[in-house]
């Protein structure tokens, strides 16, 4: 989150910011009322409110002629299951904000339960022998609503995930960047390698790099070789995935299923052995 947070600062470029930060990790790091660690006028909201709380500033800003960014600094709690309502209101209004939700796939802050980003076959505090369910495609769900531009950003790739923040900063609408945010505490890894899990997620096709436009315009970002080593080390490397028993093959179905919807979108057919 906190690499995610500094990128987020050089794409600012001195630009003023106002920050809506509901329950999370990110609420702890922004520090207690009457400061705030982040240098930037914070609201820390409740888990549920953080898009409605930022529709608020938009119309104030507006109203008042300020020229502001407003953005959401949220975790996948308060993106994906609990400020869902709030997030799809706002994005079906198009409100004139940005949405950065950093993805630690966990409950972090509270003890580190499963939420609907977590991956099948990892280990929580609420599902000790590994969850059943797939995670959430949360970039398919805001482009539905047909937003000006929703784009996966990888820390691994700090070049182009600098080129979406600008992006996404120099339009105006409902606008929306998925941050992959490795948790040394929930994916029991080792901090050192929290960019270098990013990288292999990306190789491996795990996590794919891509930008929507309209909702409509899909371009994947950087390409993935599909290594099948590259995605036993990636769960190698976690503890959290040891006790599931989870292994390459078993993701390796539902990563070709994936590509296979993305290449459609895209309008590009790569042929299915370059997928392997």
């Amino acid at each position: 989150m906190s690499s995610a947070l500094q990128l987020f600062g050089r794409a600012l470029e001195g630009s003023p910011v106002q920050l809506v930060v509901p329950a999370s990790c990110g609420a702890v790091m922004a520090g207690p009322f009457p400061f705030a660690a982040v240098g930037a006028p914070t609201v820390l909201s409740t888990f549920a409110s953080a898009a409605a709380v930022a529709t608020g500033l938009c119309r104030v800003a507006r109203m008042n002629d300020e020229a502001t960014q407003v953005v959401c600094w949220a975790g996948d709690g308060g993106t994906y299951d609990i400020g869902m309502a709030t997030l799809s209101a706002a994005a079906e209004r198009n409100e004139d904000l940005l949405y950065v939700c950093y993805d630690n796939e966990v409950y972090g802050n509270t003890g580190g339960q499963r939420s609907s980003a977590t991956p099948a076959g990892a280990a929580t505090t609420s599902t000790p022998a590994g969850k059943l369910e797939q995670k959430k495609d949360i970039l398919s769900i805001v482009a539905a609503h047909r937003v000006p531009y929703a784009a996966s950003v990888s820390l691994a790739h700090p070049e182009d995930g600098l080129r979406k923040m600008r992006r996404a900063l120099g339009l105006s609408g409902f606008r929306f960047l998925h941050v992959l945010s490795p948790c040394p505490t929930g994916w029991k890894s080792e901090p050192a390698l929290g960019i270098e899990l990013v990288r292999l997620a990306v190789r491996s096709g795990l996590y794919p790099v891509l930008e929507i436009e309209d909702g409509r315009r899909l371009r994947v970002n950087v390409e993935p070789d599909f290594s099948p080593e590259a995605l036993e080390l990636y769960l190698s490397l976690q503890r959290r995935f040891q006790r599931s028993g989870i292994a390459a093959a078993d993701l390796r179905p539902e990563i070709d299923r994936q590509w296979r919807e993305l290449r459609s979108k895209s309008g590009r057919i790569v042929p299915a052995e370059r997928a392997h």
